[in-house]
């Protein structure tokens, strides 16, 4: 049995679709089942993982994975596509399994998704600190202007990410 208190999550949380999500292999790995097992078990909990905590991924989205992670390096040629997991999604996944490692690992997660959240600025935040500040210079304005712009478009594109999300398991 693994040692619960020195389990590494930090670098099993991705960004996609603009959102922190986990996957349905790691996510088995640390609760000591199979993947399928543990896709099966939200299947037949369907009603528990609206489109918000889960989704499938895409082509596009498993080939970043594969390219940017080694241990994903078996889903290359696989036709089958990962599923992943919101903060919510996993929290839920421990209430799925009930088993006593899902919930002692589900802490470790839950703890390390605050520690995340807690260490980055919200895009709103960073705007309006930006936008308070008075500055004379023409050029720095354009500059700060294009950060804001910036900003906004990443907080556009976690906005239609969200949107697109379908809902996954049976209808």
């Amino acid at each position: 049995m693994k040692q619960l208190e020195n389990i590494i999550v930090d670098d099993k949380i991705f960004i996609i679709r603009g959102i922190q999500v986990m996957i349905d292999r790691d996510l088995a790995e640390l609760y000591q089942v199979e993947t399928r097992a543990l896709n099966q078990a939200v299947k037949r909990n369907s009603e528990n993982f609206p489109n918000d905590f889960m989704f499938k991924l895409n082509e596009k989205e498993k080939n970043g994975l594969v390219t940017n992670c080694d241990r994903f390096k078996s889903l290359k040629h696989s036709t089958s596509y990962p599923y992943a997991f919101t903060e919510q999604g996993v929290y839920m996944l421990a209430t799925v399994l009930k088993s006593k490692i899902a919930r002692e690992v589900n802490i470790s997660i839950m703890r390390t998704f605050t520690k995340l959240k807690n260490q980055s600025v919200p895009y709103f935040d960073i705007v309006k600190r930006i936008e308070k500040l008075e500055i004379s210079d023409n050029q720095t304005k354009e500059l700060l202007n294009k950060i804001v712009q910036v900003i906004n478009s990443m907080q556009e594109i976690q906005d239609e990410a969200k949107e697109d999300t379908k809902k996954i398991g049976f209808v």
